[in-house]
């Protein structure tokens, strides 16, 4: 579904609507993803390898087949200490 890029992160739309969507990220090692803070929660699925997330300071190591929910308003940053890659589902009902 979605390959790695040296010294990249590649981010593949499986599904866009405006309830939500849902995302396929591959991340090479020593890449990260953008600090960010989201209105909505995002629940991360590690499908393979092993990243580093850290939310509001806390970090915690997921490896493949772990998941996190990372709350809605919270500081998040994910570090790709090895590569990985991991499916990102936003759900944006609820919150209206």
């Amino acid at each position: 579904m979605i390959e790695y890029i040296p010294n990249d992160v590649v981010i593949k739309t499986i599904i866009k609507k405006s309830t939500g969507n849902v995302t396929a990220v591959s991340v090479d090692t020593g890449e990260n993803i953008t600090e960010k803070t989201s209105p909505f929660d995002r629940f991360i699925q590690i499908i393979e390898g092993r990243t580093e997330i850290v939310i509001d300071d806390n970090s915690q190591t997921l490896e493949t087949g772990q998941s996190i929910i990372i709350p809605a308003h919270s500081q998040n940053r994910i570090k790709a200490n090895d590569r990985f890659k991991m499916i990102s589902t936003i759900i944006k009902s609820g919150y209206e």
